[in-house]
């Protein structure tokens, strides 16, 4: 099992629709149940509080979560 498929089990995909850059914070609200307004409101007041660190995990976790165009859903 790769990394892809690892994180499609377990609900983190990122969708088509509802996406702003890559659609990491929407994949990453929908796991947790949350619109994904609110997930990039989190992600900006992390960005605040722990300064680079998200620019180390988004695009970590853009390379890492599937995309739903390939197939991949996350439910």
């Amino acid at each position: 099992m790769n990394v892809h498929e690892s994180f499609a089990r377990q609900g983190l995909s990122r969708p088509l629709g509802d996406r702003v850059v890559a659609g990491v914070c929407a994949g990453v609200g929908r796991r947790f149940g949350i619109d994904p307004w609110p997930a990039r409101a989190l992600f900006v007041i992390a960005l605040m509080v722990l300064p680079g660190s998200q620019l180390i995990v988004y695009p970590l976790l853009w390379i890492l979560m599937p995309s739903e165009r390939y197939g991949v859903s996350a439910r």
